[in-house]
């Protein structure tokens, strides 16, 4: 049986939330907990912080690559800004730099069809700057990912994305990158919109 976390628990909010409120939470109870008990539990209070240092150690691991708030803000107007051809050719190229093979897709669902490590995704892009994601788009990507037989499937879109969609995308599997998922696949590229002469 395999162990999963409460969506809502304490330790996996605090996993969510920035690392250093798990730092925080723990160093002020391991203080506390030193200077109220006596002589003889004075370790056990101290320890009693140590699995939120645990949990803010974890957070920061993996909030380390993430692009902060400018990044993600300068990403969205970047690309808010861009025309599919431009959008198109920076996807491809980050997707080159992080090791797939690259094709163009062949449905009008599919933008891309990426291949690394023998498995096979399929990527809807073409609508990113639509402001709602409807069910429609993704069970297109469904429909494809299942007549391809393709492992993955991944939509890019800035706007949200409507309730249902969103419990298709899970039910599914497919992957939902918005601005912040953006922000971290297009790392060290140059944003700005190649000019047109």
């Amino acid at each position: 049986m395999k162990f999963k976390m409460a969506k809502n628990s304490l330790f996996a909010i605090l996993l969510r939330s920035p690392w250093w409120i798990s730092v925080l939470i723990g160093t002020l109870l391991g203080l506390v907990g030193a200077a109220l008990l006596g002589d003889e539990l004075r370790v056990v209070g101290a320890l009693a912080g140590f699995p939120f240092l645990v949990i803010g150690a974890l957070a920061a691991r993996s909030q380390w690559h993430l692009p902060n708030a400018s990044r993600v803000a300068q990403t969205q107007q970047a690309v808010s800004a861009m025309a599919w051809p431009a959008f198109q050719a920076l996807l491809e190229q980050a997707f080159r730099r992080d090791g797939y093979e690259v094709q163009r897709g062949k449905s009008p669902a599919v933008d891309f069809e990426l291949e690394r490590g023998g498995r096979r995704m399929l990527v809807s892009a073409r609508r990113w700057k639509s402001a709602r994601t409807g069910l429609e788009v993704l069970r297109a990507l469904q429909d494809a990912r299942e007549a391809g037989e393709a492992t993955d499937a991944l939509h890019i879109g800035l706007g949200e994305v409507s309730e249902n969609a969103r419990d298709y995308a899970i039910a599914q599997g497919i992957k939902l990158w918005g601005v912040a998922e953006l922000a971290v696949a297009l790392r060290q590229l140059p944003l700005a919109a190649p000019t047109v002469r």
